[in-house]
């Protein structure tokens, strides 16, 4: 169900991620259509017969389900072709556009977000006479170096030991589970959400074979350092299925894994229920190689009067976006677009709840009709949009800054070479769920003409079908998937030539 990645367009390049944030402007545009629109050719364009339709492109493809697409001229604002422009469809993370949009917005492209040491009780000859408390910001960044560096400048401020507790506030945001109960419990782009994050809250669980059993680790892993994490368990069990059971204790995410699975050895990210107990675990381990000696995190849901001691900042918004987008990472969408409404109107209570918000800043804001978001992500099956409803958004974002920085695409053959001299250029975002593959974006012919487009297609036949255990890879996704993107890459290619001569 996640988003994949490439690195350059070819049959496959739209499985990749790209990134999109910008500043709002605004612009007049010609109204769109009322009716879906067909392109007239004039005697002089007379080679463009030779241009597949959209319906022989989808038919050669053999794609079950609907397609729904619209395309503008980006310089005037005219509608050039649409085909069920109007059906809302699952956007999957096209929405990230829209959340970097509505982050940017609110928040500012130079905002960051602060993670906090706070110590009550003062300091005395190096010992903090209170507690020591761990303040999460909002920073879906900050990953094991970043707290390896927090729990050095601690040391180096002169302090030794702590009185009290270890404490962790995770409150400055809602604290949710996960972002898509529907989602199979194992899957580590669907992990816990709240104030706090650490390595987008996942867990590296790691096993090899030893002798007829197992060792296993579970890490809060980066290049430079891997510490052992307690609050995340995993069991070994002799069954075949299912692979992984996940069962929420107190304080523990306890899991086991089918012994008839793990092979000879490997690795995967799990995701974690717990970000505030995973980030106050492996903090408390890092600042024990500094000589600094933690009790076990306890939560707090308000914080006391203190003194910050150490202040970590993020970097700027626009960069993490564009970070966000690239990777289509769905716990930094789900954080910023938190950040975000609490800035608006204040606190709430559950994403869907903050969606709402971006709804109706999408309509006021993107001239967007009826958005119809469950999430910042995407990842949510209700989410929907129409193609048309995307294409003018991008419209009303086209002087805004918003195409530079998207990942850029030149339109290759099969091997990997450009097509011609002056290729086809795409900038855009993808989406990807189960038997639902989304496209929006930017592009520019090859005589420099500039359109806009957005295609979204789903087989919600198919995708009903689906239970929560073949989630992850449901029989026929991925071949459907593939034959989505073909569509998408043929679409661009038949615009190029019939509006880009």
């Amino acid at each position: 169900m996640s988003n994949g990645l490439s690195r350059r367009i070819s049959r496959r390049f739209f499985l990749g991620s790209v990134g999109a944030s910008a500043v709002m402007g605004s612009q007049v545009f010609a109204g769109p259509p009322t009716a879906s629109l067909r392109p007239v050719m004039r005697g002089k364009e007379f080679y463009k017969r030779a241009v597949r339709s959209a319906e022989e492109i989808i038919r050669s493809e053999k794609l079950s389900g609907q397609v729904a697409f619209a395309v503008a001229d980006a310089g005037t604002g005219r509608w050039l072709e649409c085909e069920n422009e109007r059906e809302g469809t699952p956007p999957a993370s096209v929405t990230k556009a829209i959340t970097a949009l509505y982050a940017l917005d609110t928040l500012g492209a130079d905002h960051r977000f602060t993670t906090r040491l706070c110590a009550t009780g003062g300091i005395v000859n190096g010992e903090v006479q209170g507690n020591l408390i761990l303040i999460g910001g909002g920073d879906p960044t900050l990953d094991t170096d970043g707290l390896a560096d927090m729990a050095a400048e601690l040391k180096a401020k002169g302090v030794r030991s702590v009185k009290g507790d270890f404490k962790v506030y995770e409150a400055s945001l809602p604290v949710l589970r996960q972002i898509d109960p529907e989602q199979p419990d194992h899957v580590g782009y669907n992990p816990g959400v709240s104030g706090i994050a650490l390595n987008y809250n996942r867990v590296h669980f790691e096993w090899k074979r030893a002798g007829g059993d197992y060792a296993v680790t579970m890490q809060g892993r980066t290049e430079k350092y891997r510490p052992a994490v307690m609050m995340a368990g995993m069991q070994v069990k002799d069954r075949k299925t299912p692979i992984y059971t996940y069962e929420d204790l107190a304080d523990r995410d306890n899991w086991t894994v089918a012994k008839g699975a793990l092979g000879t050895g490997g690795a995967r990210w799990l995701p974690v229920r717990k970000p505030g107990l995973y980030v106050g675990d492996v903090f408390a381990t890092l600042a024990g190689s500094q000589g600094i000696r933690l009790g076990r995190a306890q939560m707090i849901a308000e914080l006391p009067a203190g003194t910050f001691v150490v202040t970590r900042k993020s970097g700027e918004l626009r960069g993490i976006l564009q970070d966000m987008l690239k990777f289509s990472t769905n716990l930094t969408a789900e954080m910023v677009g938190l950040a975000a409404t609490q800035k608006r109107i204040g606190a709430v209570g559950s994403l869907r709840a903050s969606a709402a918000e971006m709804n109706r800043w999408a309509i006021a804001s993107l001239d967007m009709v009826a958005p119809k978001l469950v999430d910042h992500s995407g990842l949510g099956d209700e989410s929907m949009v129409s193609a048309l409803d995307m294409a003018k958004a991008l419209l009303k974002m086209r002087d805004t800054g918003l195409r530079p920085i998207l990942k850029q695409f030149v339109m290759r053959d099969e091997k990997g070479r450009p097509n011609d001299s002056h290729p086809i250029i795409v900038n855009a975002k993808t989406g990807t769920l189960n038997f639902v593959s989304g496209l929006a974006g930017y592009m520019t012919a090859k005589d420099g003409t500039e359109l806009v487009f957005a295609i979204f297609a789903a087989d919600e036949a198919k995708r009903v079908k689906i239970s929560r255990a073949d989630r992850e890879r449901p029989p026929g996704s991925r071949s459907w998937n593939g034959r989505a993107k073909r569509v998408q890459q043929a679409l661009i290619e038949r615009w190029g030539v019939m509006y880009g001569g």
